[in-house]
């Protein structure tokens, strides 16, 4: 990619920043909405809990679960790769 298509994707992607930047106004969220009854915050340890502790925990379930109920492994393996070249002696 020379200089020319990297300064158009740059400026691109930065106008495409920007203007979402703008249209998307935080001030709005300050006035609550008819209906709107948000509760209690969580705690520090909550959100960590919900956000990174959980889906760790659950992707290493997962794999655990994949890797014990994998049955490629117990095949014999018949392909070259356990033929001995070697010649006795």
């Amino acid at each position: 990619m020379d200089k020319k298509n990297a300064l158009r994707a740059g400026a691109l992607a930065a106008g495409t920043t920007l203007m979402m930047l703008l249209m998307s106004s935080p001030a709005l969220a300050l006035t609550r909405d008819d209906g709107d009854d948000p509760g209690k915050g969580l705690s520090v340890i909550q959100t960590l809990g919900l956000y990174v502790f959980a889906p760790v925990v659950l992707f290493l379930v997962i794999a655990g679960l994949v890797m014990a109920l994998d049955k490629s492994r117990s095949k014999k393996d018949t392909t070259s790769s356990n033929i001995d070249a070697r010649a006795k002696a």
